[in-house]
This record gives C-alpha cells, sequence and structure tokens, in this order.
C-alpha cells in the first residue's frame, strides 16, 4: 500500500461513455442521458463526461458537445466534459472553436477530455488507419493549446493545414478552459498530458495489478511536468470505477444480474481491449467483485473499495462513475442517491464538523443532563413558591 500523499476533499462524477443496451429505445435513451444529468446536478455530484462513439451500438453518443450544450441548459451546478473527444478525426482548428464557444455557453462548466478515439471501427469507417491515430491525436493536441492560449498557428501536417489561425473568441475561462487526457495503460496518454500540464483521466478495472501500472504512469506524468515547466497536480487527476450499490448487497446483486450479461458480450464482441470478464461466466458480477473489475454491494462496501483504491494511489482529486446500464433504470437512479447521501460525504468530509459535534456532546451528555435536571428543578420550586 503507498499511503496518501493527496488527501484534500474528492470530487464523485459520472463517465458517461454511456453503455446502452441495444434495446433501448435511441430516442428515449438520449432524454434519459439528460434526465441522469440533471438528477446528478441535484444530487450534488460535481461532474459528467460524455463519450464519442460511432460504430458498435452501445455506446451511442456520438456527439458529446451535443450533449454538454443542451445539458448546460437543464442544470445549475455540475460541470460538463466530452469524455473525450476524439482528436484525430477532426481539424484541431474547428474541435478549438467548438470547445471554447461551449466555454462560454455554459460560463465555464465545460470541460474538454481528448483521445485518440477508442474503437478501430469508428477510423475504419473515415479511412483512418489505427496505427496513425495516436500520432494524429498529439499533434491536434499539440495544436489545440496553442490555440486556447490564444497563439497564431501555421502548420502543415499529412493530415491538416493551418494558415495563420486563431479563435476567432477565446475561452471564457482564463488561462483557458480545463482539458483533460485519457490513458489506460500505455504511458502515452500522460506523456501528452505532462506535457501541456493538463489534467488525467484513467480508465479501467481497478484490480491491484492494474493499480500498479497506474502508479507508473503517474510518475511518468510528474517527470514531464517537470521536465516542460508543470507542476503535477492530484486535484486534476480523475478515476474511473464500476460501481452498483443498493440498500443491501443481496439486492445490488440482483440489480446488477440484469444488464451485467449484455455488457460481457459487448466487451468480447466490441471493445478492443481484452474482455475482463470470460463470455459464459455464470454470476459475472459475482466474478466482477471477485476480481476487483467493478464495486458491487452497500455503501459502506464501496467506501471500503475507494478507500483501497484512493491508499494504493496515493490519493486523486476525483472517482467517475462508469455509465453502465448494469441494473434497472429505477435502481440505478437509487445507486447515485445511495453515493451521494453516504459514500461521498465520506470523501468530502462534509459531515466532519457534525460529527465532531456529535462527539462533544455524547462526550458530556451526563454534564448536559445533570444540568439541565437541576433547571428544570429550579423552575418547578420557582413556580411552587409563586403559587404558595
Amino acid at each position: 500500500m503507498t499511503g496518501l500523499q493527496y488527501d484534500k476533499s474528492m470530487r464523485f462524477g459520472l463517465f458517461f461513455a454511456p453503455f446502452h443496451s441495444k434495446r433501448l429505445n435511441p430516442t428515449y435513451a438520449f432524454e434519459r442521458d439528460l434526465l441522469l444529468t440533471e438528477h446528478l446536478d441535484r444530487l450534488g455530484y460535481e461532474e459528467i463526461w460524455y463519450g464519442e462513439h460511432h460504430s458498435g451500438a452501445m455506446e451511442m453518443v456520438a456527439a458529446p458537445e451535443l450533449m454538454i450544450a443542451a445539458a448546460a441548459q437543464r442544470t445549475k451546478y455540475i460541470r460538463l466534459g466530452t469524455g473525450v473527444k476524439s482528436l484525430p478525426y477532426y481539424n484541431p482548428f474547428i474541435v478549438a472553436e467548438a470547445m471554447a464557444q461551449l466555454d462560454h455557453m455554459t460560463r465555464g462548466r465545460a470541460m474538454f477530455g481528448v483521445g485518440p478515439g477508442a474503437l478501430p471501427s469508428d477510423a475504419k469507417m473515415i479511412a483512418i488507419p489505427v496505427g496513425e491515430i495516436r500520432h494524429r491525436m498529439e499533434e491536434s493536441l499539440d495544436t489545440i493549446v496553442e490555440l486556447m492560449q490564444g497563439k497564431t498557428v501555421t502548420r502543415k501536417t499529412d493530415w491538416f493545414d493551418l494558415r495563420e489561425a486563431r479563435l476567432s473568441v477565446g475561452s471564457f475561462t482564463e488561462p483557458m478552459m480545463e482539458l483533460a487526457v485519457t490513458t489506460i495503460r500505455s504511458p502515452a496518454g500522460v506523456v501528452s498530458a505532462g506535457r501541456h500540464g493538463l489534467g488525467v483521466l484513467t480508465l479501467g478495472p481497478m484490480n491491484d495489478a492494474v493499480l500498479e501500472h497506474h502508479i507508473h504512469n503517474w510518475h511518468i506524468y510528474e517527470e514531464e511536468c517537470r521536465e516542460h515547466g508543470h507542476v503535477a497536480d492530484r486535484s486534476k487527476w480523475r478515476i474511473t470505477l464500476m460501481m452498483h450499490i443498493a440498500e443491501t448487497r443481496e439486492k445490488a446483486f440482483a440489480d446488477a444480474g440484469w444488464g451485467f450479461p449484455e455488457y460481457v458480450e459487448y466487451t468480447h464482441d466490441v471493445v478492443p481491449a481484452p474482455p475482463p470478464i470470460p463470455r459464459g461466466t455464470p454470476n459475472p458480477a459475482q466474478y466482477a467483485v471477485e476480481n476487483q473489475i467493478a464495486i458491487i454491494g452497500t455503501p459502506d462496501d464501496a467506501i471500503r473499495e475507494i478507500e483501497r483504491v484512493r491508499q494504493k494511489l496515493g490519493g486523486f482529486g476525483a472517482v467517475l462513475l462508469f455509465g453502465n446500464d448494469l441494473a434497472p433504470w429505477s435502481a440505478q437512479l437509487r445507486s447515485f442517491e445511495l453515493i451521494a447521501e453516504f459514500v461521498k460525504p465520506h470523501f468530502s468530509r462534509a459531515n466532519a464538523l457534525r460529527a465532531a459535534s456529535y462527539k462533544d456532546v455524547a462526550a458530556s451528555i451526563g454534564d448536559y443532563r445533570q444540568a439541565a435536571a437541576g433547571a428544570s428543578n429550579a423552575a418547578t420550586d420557582a413556580y411552587k413558591s409563586r403559587r404558595e
């Protein structure tokens, strides 16, 4: 166990690809995504990140900036991010212009998460060789950062050509809107983030072996930050976790059994990363817990497992829950409520003063009761004296 190097209040949010059943009405699915955003806003979640995918059926948001624009009109507080925008698919100038506009339209609530694109099937349809997407992302990110810093950029690559390009408006947020780079196992994402001093969005399961990779990548990020004159800020490190909780473990596992089998099939049929759960596993929810892939149980189980991850990694700024339809809609809403009610306060220390007050009063309750009884007796005696 590493031990905490960063112990400040932790934020909670949702990393929302989203993963929706192939059977779900797509028109309703988009509306339900916005309803969930409103729900999280009321519950006090700090952020939500919408994904971008163009194939595979289940991860069905194609334009995260459209989700942000719609959600911004229906929420008050929650921050809204692209989780993530696939940079190799677009001219970087156009992407920077659109995100800067969103920064203004949301009054600084928009966040810009970037990545190379998760599905090779997406890249194939627009004739981009998968082997090129990483260097395209880096070239695009370098350009976008310069543009958002207010610079004029002239740059020609093998896939875009900019001539004295500069943003027409620029960011609302000073010095520029918040950017974050995704990373899974390879160090490429943290290298890009460290070069520009950006945030890190770490994806993947939470078993001890994977956490060791995350620690290694964070050290690379710190080195890159130092080399380029930036400070590695753990508050900008976000960790994704798959989670569903209920009032009892039995209910949580029953809920998760509803949607887990279809998600397992999707990881085998569409997702390029190695499937975390074998196809045909009789109880995938139980397998996921036993192999530290997901947190399924009660609020206390969630606190214990998040604390394990936090201690192992040395601390980070935010937990982002994976937006999987593991449970029926009503059970998902209840899970988010329970996390907000009982899990989130533990890591934000929202009840620290209340706990101290309770402890102080309980320690002196004998004296308080004696004083209260004395005051009551004195009032009774005074009343009797007046009557007499």
